[in-house]
């Protein structure tokens, strides 16, 4: 069978663990009842060498800006490096905004959403992100930041984007995202296979 779609997930320098672990494994795991997967789960930096995550885990990305395949769901997590480096980084920035153009969703993570914002990709919309980063979220023209809430779908005829509050609401959201594409039996399964409640 082959792949149905391609979730491209984002690394960099002090990027949050759990915010690109966590969709990591949601979208692994969701499987059909054939035990074949819905999605292939790549993950991308902007250069081909490991990257130190937050807190000193390292990782070792399978593609870099320059070789990786199409990809059809576009993950940016949050962390340090996200609000503090990524930002003003211009090569990541066109980056995102080159590859969401073409991707059926882009799902943000904690202050990932710092970086559609950045782009531009959030104005008009609602959004969500780590409750400590509502206020510098809501410091970007024309978005309207929703609080307490695990996360946001804001996505219109144009654009399928959906942003999450912090950390392991990431997992939420990734779950969220597999009811949107493909149904809410493989949103449910996908959670019991992870012992995650979501009820």
């Amino acid at each position: 069978m082959t792949l149905k779609r391609t979730v491209g997930i984002l690394l960099f320098n002090e990027v949050e663990v759990l915010d690109f672990a966590g969709p990591f494994e949601v979208f692994s795991l969701a499987e059909n009842k054939s035990n074949n997967k819905h999605f292939n789960v790549i993950t991308i930096a902007e250069h081909p060498a490991p990257i130190s995550a937050r807190n000193g885990l390292k990782a070792i990305p399978d593609y870099s800006f320059a070789n990786h395949p199409d990809i059809d769901v576009l993950v940016i997590p949050g962390g340090y490096g996200a609000e503090k480096v990524e930002i003003h980084n211009q090569i990541v920035l066109d980056w995102i905004i080159a590859q969401a153009s073409v991707a059926e969703l882009t799902l943000s993570v904690c202050t990932g959403a710092l970086l559609l914002a950045k782009v531009g990709l959030l104005a008009g919309r609602a959004a969500t992100t780590h409750w400590m980063d509502l206020d510098n979220l809501a410091s970007y023209p024309d978005v309207e930041v929703i609080a307490h809430t695990r996360y946001v779908d804001a996505s219109d005829d144009m654009r399928n984007i959906v942003t999450s509050a912090g950390i392991s609401a990431g997992i939420h959201a990734s779950l969220y995202c597999i009811e949107k594409l493909v149904d809410n039996q493989t949103k449910h399964a996908t959670a019991h296979r992870m012992e995650f409640d979501i009820d």
